[in-house]
């Protein structure tokens, strides 16, 4: 056989569906697949695990996420979804498989399906049982799918693929998102602060999730909130005035010269510890402030307020993030740039 020969049969073998199809997958996308709800969502866990999408799944369990009756435990907590959409869409555009397209398509579609007309999103859909519908910027939720939606709508990345087709609807999907986001603003005696970390969805009025997460203001998540609501490009004065406000509160109600340390205490429960310490010229932020008196709040796994971080007992003050310095970086570095980004040019406000 002449070597053109022989290059030609290699071709159309590689040019064969069958090859074609082996060589456009991708193992974790594939589970993607496999994992995706009925609605069209995800969820963060399955058979009672995080859910793993680099392991291979046994015939029984694919038999079991492929049941008609399998429980649709959608949510946007954890990540979930919109981390899916976002890797499917970049497995589309790496592989051309149409499969990842269509998945990537059904969960920006389900996304659009959960928002609520106010324009928040419950922590899952369709599942309303518990705190799960209520509106949730806890761990960043509602920012992350707003975020994805502004890359749709942008046509950002590998995200682009989606813009023809959902583009409008995620613009429109957006602005009901800030408006929810500037409804929600706690206000307390009639002046602006930050954001809770879950609201009621008829009431727009701070609710509770776990028991040890009472009604409050939560300085995490308000946080990404300021992160996103300082992304958009023609900030109104609205929003200009509830991003200054929340900085605002931000700055006042750091802990100043104090520090967090993570200590080895073989006399405690878990052998570990978290002290406060006094550290001159250092910030550090409590998660939660009380609704009533602005002052840092303690819950224990009984839904009891305490008065001290040490009242709380060492599995919960080694087991959750009560302190942080969520907004160092946001305060002394990317508001001020921000501020300066927006503000009108000399040129702008010459007659």
């Amino acid at each position: 056989m002449k070597p053109w020969s022989s290059l030609l049969l290699v071709l159309f073998w590689l040019s064969s569906p069958a090859v074609a199809d082996e060589i456009r997958t991708d193992p974790v996308a594939e589970n993607m697949l496999l994992l995706q709800t009925a609605s069209g969502g995800w969820s963060k866990h399955f058979d009672g695990k995080a859910v793993d999408y680099e392991r291979s799944y046994p015939p029984a369990e694919i038999d079991a996420l492929k049941s008609a009756d399998r429980h649709d435990g959608a949510t946007i907590d954890n990540k979930a979804t919109t981390r899916e959409i976002r890797y499917l869409a970049d497995a589309y555009r790496k592989t051309g498989n149409s499969a990842y397209l269509e998945a990537s398509r059904r969960g920006v579609t389900y996304l659009l399906a959960a928002q609520y007309a106010n324009g928040g999103w419950p922590q899952y859909y369709p599942d309303r049982s518990l705190y799960r519908h209520q509106i949730t910027f806890n761990d960043d939720a509602m920012v992350r799918v707003l975020d994805l939606l502004q890359d749709v709508a942008e046509g950002r990345g590998a995200l682009s693929v989606l813009m023809s087709e959902f583009g409008l609807r995620a613009q429109q999907a957006i602005a009901r998102g800030i408006d929810c986001i500037l409804a929600t603003q706690v206000r307390i005696d009639g002046k602006p602060t930050i954001w809770a970390a879950q609201y009621d969805e008829t009431t727009l009025q701070p609710a509770k999730a776990r028991t040890y997460e009472l009604p409050s203001l939560a300085v995490a998540e308000s946080v990404g909130v300021m992160r996103y609501l300082m992304r958009q490009p023609r900030p109104t004065p609205a929003l200009i005035h509830a991003v200054d406000a929340a900085a605002q509160w931000l700055d006042l109600h750091r802990l100043p010269d104090a520090a967090m340390r993570k200590v080895e205490a073989p006399g405690e429960e878990t052998g570990r510890d978290v002290l406060i310490q006094a550290q001159p010229g250092a910030s550090l932020w409590a998660r939660f402030y009380d609704l009533r008196r602005q002052q840092p709040m303690f819950v224990n796994r009984q839904g009891q307020q305490v008065a001290r971080f040490a009242d709380i007992p060492n599995e919960r003050r080694v087991g959750y993030a009560w302190y942080g310095v969520w907004p160092e970086k946001l305060l002394s570095q990317d508001l001020p740039r921000w501020r300066k980004s927006i503000a009108p040019s000399p040129a702008h406000d010459a007659p």
